[in-house]
């Protein structure tokens, strides 16, 4: 599975009065990743919207394994696992930088809509740029 790499500073806002990494926040941390892997692309997602498509969420699933805390240095690792006629499943796995150890792993689901929120097929430019990022990023 061909990768992505975002790295994020755990902020003193992202963690709960234990302490430790608010579980919700992983969303956001897949989403922050998952928007850096269209601009790898050179497809910002904001010129997605120009051209009259959009990726809303209709799954997504986490499974927490460790921990992370304020001012860990964590990596999320994001791949396209599954390219179909109007999807993108998207999967994550967060990483302690320091240490290695994988903290999260998780996915999310997307369906290609128009400004109408009608199923669309995934545009040409999005499937060669996955196709083409998967192919220089293997091995």
């Amino acid at each position: 599975m061909e990768t992505f790499d975002f790295e994020y500073r755990v902020r003193y806002a992202d963690t709960d009065k234990m302490g430790i990494s608010y579980y919700a926040n992983y969303f956001t941390w897949f989403e922050a990743a998952r928007t850096e892997y269209f601009r790898a692309l050179g497809l910002p997602y904001t010129e997605c919207e120009k051209k009259g498509y959009f990726l809303p969420v209709v799954e997504t699933h986490a499974k927490y394994r460790h921990p992370s805390t304020y001012d860990d240095l964590v990596i999320v690792r994001t791949s396209v696992s599954e390219m179909t006629k109007a999807k993108l499943r998207f999967e994550y796995q967060v990483f302690n930088k320091a240490s290695g150890i994988l903290l999260v792993t998780g996915f999310s689901l997307h369906v290609f809509v128009d400004a109408s929120m009608r199923l669309v097929r995934i545009p040409e430019d999005v499937e060669s740029r996955v196709t083409v990022f998967k192919l220089l990023t293997a091995g």
